[in-house]
């Protein structure tokens, strides 16, 4: 699919839609009001929001996690170290290296 085109149908006026940062531009109005909620409402930015931050949170759980099996598959750091350098809890670098035996 090409979104660059943004013609009079229907995919292109979805393709404008979805380029569009005001949802007042928009064609479509159930998108323009989803839009318009996350983006301009009090509880839709707060929403939106909470949702980002839960994303960031798992993905640098996720980096810590994967450090932490680097840092177990070399096998000169103990638990804690690892824990401490990755801020993940002691239990969790246990559960990692536990993970890392069964598989």
């Amino acid at each position: 699919m090409n979104s660059q085109i943004k013609d009079e149908t229907a995919l292109g006026k979805l393709m404008h839609d979805f380029a569009c940062t005001n949802a007042k531009d928009m064609y479509y109005e159930v998108l323009a009001d989803r839009v318009h909620y996350f983006k301009e409402d009090e509880k839709g930015v707060a929403v939106m929001c909470k949702a980002m931050e839960d994303m960031r949170n798992e993905a640098a759980k996720m980096k810590a996690v994967h450090i932490a099996r680097l840092m177990l598959d070399g096998g000169k750091l103990s638990y804690e170290d690892i824990a401490a350098y990755t801020e993940l809890t002691i239990e969790e670098v246990e559960k990692i290296a536990s993970e890392k035996k069964s598989a």
